[in-house]
C-alpha cells in the first residue's frame, strides 16, 4: 500500500466525551449504532493495533475511562473516502493512584481516585495504523491534543468535577503510560521519565511513567 505523506491529505476529528455506556465493536457488529461514529473509527484502530497487533484483550480496551474522554482520529483524506488511521485519548483527571496499577489487588484500601496529589491530565490510547507509521502522525496526534488542552482548561476541570466531586485545579500536567518500546519517541515530544514509578505490566506489555507540563492559555 502506498501512503502519500502529504500533510493536506489527513485530516482530524474530535470526539468530545461521550457520556454514555459504550459498546465494544466485534467482527459481528464493527460500528455499533448506539456508539457515536468517531468512537467506533477510533476503536477500529484501537482493536487493530492493540488487540491484533500485540495481542492485548479486547474486554480490556473499552474502560471506564472511555465515556469521560476525548479522543481525536486522524483520517486519510487522500481518496473518496476517508480512512481513520491513527488515534489518540485524553483522560481529565481524576485518575487511579498508581499502587492499583503497578500492585492491583494489594491496595483494597486506597481510594478509587487519587485526589491528595495534583491533578493531570495523561494521554492513552495513541495508536497509529502499521502502514502509515514514519509519517509523523504519532506527533501530529499529541500536538493536536496538548494544542487543545491549553485552550480548555474549564472543560478538563469540569470534567474532574463531575468524578471527582469536588474542584481540583489543573496546572498543565501531563502523565503518559509509555510502552518501554516508545519512550524514546514520548522523550522527543518533551517528556522525561519518572524513574520512582519504576516499570510495570499492562496487558502483558512493560511501561514506564512519563510526566510533561504544558504552558496554559490565559482564562482558558
Amino acid at each position: 500500500m502506498t501512503v502519500d505523506p502529504n500533510p493536506k491529505s489527513f485530516t482530524v476529528a474530535l470526539q468530545p466525551p461521550p457520556k454514555q455506556d459504550l459498546t465494544l465493536p466485534t467482527p459481528s457488529n464493527p460500528f455499533p449504532p448506539t456508539n457515536p461514529p468517531t468512537f467506533n473509527d477510533a476503536m477500529t484502530i484501537r482493536l487493530k493495533v492493540f488487540v491484533e497487533e500485540q495481542h492485548v484483550s479486547a474486554s480490556a480496551e473499552i474502560d471506564d475511562d472511555d465515556p469521560r474522554s476525548w479522543q481525536w482520529v486522524l483520517y486519510d483524506s487522500s481518496s473518496s473516502v476517508k480512512s481513520p488511521v491513527a488515534v489518540i485519548r485524553l483522560v481529565p483527571p481524576p485518575h487511579a493512584p498508581h499502587e492499583l496499577i503497578t500492585n492491583p489487588g494489594a491496595n483494597a484500601s486506597l481510594s478509587k481516585y487519587d485526589t491528595a496529589h495534583e491533578p493531570y491530565i495523561k494521554l492513552t490510547r495513541v495508536a497509529v495504523l502499521r502502514e502509515y507509521r514514519g509519517l509523523g502522525l504519532g506527533r501530529r496526534l499529541v500536538e493536536e491534543a496538548l494544542g487543545w488542552a491549553r485552550g480548555h482548561v474549564k472543560e478538563i476541570q469540569e470534567a474532574c468535577r463531575r468524578v471527582a466531586g469536588r474542584e481540583l485545579r489543573w496546572k498543565g500536567l501531563v502523565l503518559v503510560h509509555a510502552q518501554v518500546q516508545g519512550e524514546k519517541m514520548y522523550e522527543r515530544f518533551g517528556f522525561v521519565t519518572d524513574e520512582k514509578m519504576g516499570r510495570w505490566d499492562e496487558e502483558g506489555i512493560e511501561h514506564v511513567g512519563m510526566w510533561k507540563r504544558i504552558d496554559l492559555e490565559p482564562h482558558a
